[in-house]
């Protein structure tokens, strides 16, 4: 595998498209597609940008091998795993603040038919708060508290 090659595998195991390493390398897109196919090589100092950007060694990069096949085959699988165990995480951190605020929203719904049901709390409250604004204080209460529950469980 020539150089050319490496670089185009490199390119496409990062997940990264020829605007996005030209942008990474300060060049032009039509640079990339050049040294991608074959038409030109990266200059030294362009070459020790990719050997870093790619996490290889400009050997790599410049020695034909048939390793680099395998290794490259290797770190994009391992790429792929990595994105999808990312997803996966995500997706489960989404389901649980979904669930998390729900219970929040169905607690206060409880609550607010317990104070309904039991007399002398409602004739209590329903003095103090007429109408509906004690429902409304207490959903007000449930947003507040979702909102710092979702806070606190999407920063981690």
């Amino acid at each position: 595998m020539n150089i050319s090659e490496k670089l185009l595998n490199l390119r496409k195991a990062n997940n990264l498209t020829q605007e996005q390493l030209a942008e990474q390398l300060n060049v032009s897109r039509q640079s990339i597609s050049k040294w991608e196919s074959g038409q030109c090589i990266p200059d030294a100092d362009k070459l020790k940008l990719l050997s870093d950007i790619f996490n290889v060694s400009i050997d790599f990069l410049l020695k034909p091998s048939e390793l680099d096949t395998l290794t490259l085959k290797a770190e994009s699988l391992e790429n792929q795993q990595r994105n999808l165990e990312k997803t996966i995480r995500k997706k489960e951190k989404t389901k649980n603040i979904i669930l998390g605020c729900a219970s929040i929203y169905i607690i206060a719904f409880a609550i607010i038919m317990l104070i309904n049901q039991i007399s002398w709390e409602n004739e209590f409250l329903w003095n103090i708060f007429s109408g509906i604004t004690l429902p409304i204080i207490i959903l007000f209460l449930a947003t507040a508290i979702a909102i710092i529950f979702y806070i606190k469980n999407n920063k981690k």
